[in-house]
């Protein structure tokens, strides 16, 4: 269990299990820049965490922008939607009659990738409903921008472990409070962050390897 002090955004999970450095330079060294991904990103998820907008569609119960947390995970943050339907496994809503099965939908800008970053973020989520209503919440959807499409995220064991191993590994490189070494990788090119990291350099040998190399030849 984490303490509420030490609670680090839910965001940072999909950050951190994409690339620990990209994590480290927004969530440690506070390092930002935008691109034309992250201004689409942000304006969809502008509009979808609109708290004023709440819908009801007979047994479905549509909320924008709700807050949750985990001290299991130790993240609190915002759900872009959560679905409540009407269920006898649901929990009870405040002002409703009945009991509601929470669902949380993720927007995303692009495409489905071929990682599981984006899974642990939804995984997450609906830990964070679980552990705050006191139901289960066994699935939860990613919807994609680009290809206006939904893709349901089943939250079995195996991805519930790997989210709880990201959270706490995120937890222990911020303690540490330092980045990782650059690596070069296939998506640095569309990071808005590639200036800033220089991932490039990663193929260059470090400075102690030149010295010892040196030492060792006796021209030092």
């Amino acid at each position: 269990m984490y303490s509420a002090d030490d609670y680090l955004p839910l965001s940072g999970v999909q950050h951190f299990a994409y690339c620990p450095r990209q994590w480290a330079l927004i969530h440690i060294e506070h390092y930002w820049a935008d691109n034309g991904r992250t201004v689409d990103g942000v304006n969809m998820h502008e509009r979808c965490h609109d708290e004023l907008l709440r819908e009801r569609r007979g047994n479905l119960l549509i909320v924008r922008g709700l807050r949750v947390s985990s001290s299991v995970l130790g993240i609190f943050g915002v759900c872009d939607v959560v679905e409540f339907r009407k269920c006898d496994a649901g929990t009870s809503l405040q002002g409703e009659e009945g009991l509601w099965l929470p669902t949380p939908v993720e927007y995303k800008r692009g495409r489905a990738k071929c990682g599981y970053e984006d899974m642990v973020q939804v995984c997450a989520q609906a830990m964070c409903l679980e552990e705050m209503l006191g139901c289960d919440v066994e699935r939860g959807y990613l919807f994609y921008g680009e290809t206006k499409r939904r893709v349901e995220v089943v939250c079995d064991g195996d991805l519930r472990t790997t989210t709880k191993k990201t959270a706490d590994a995120m937890h222990r490189l911020f303690a540490r409070g330092l980045s990782p070494r650059a690596k070069l990788r296939p998506g640095c090119g569309s990071c808005s962050l590639a200036d800033l990291c220089l991932p490039e350099l990663s193929k260059t040998r470090p400075v102690s390897e030149y010295i010892a190399d040196l030492t060792a030849s006796g021209d030092a």
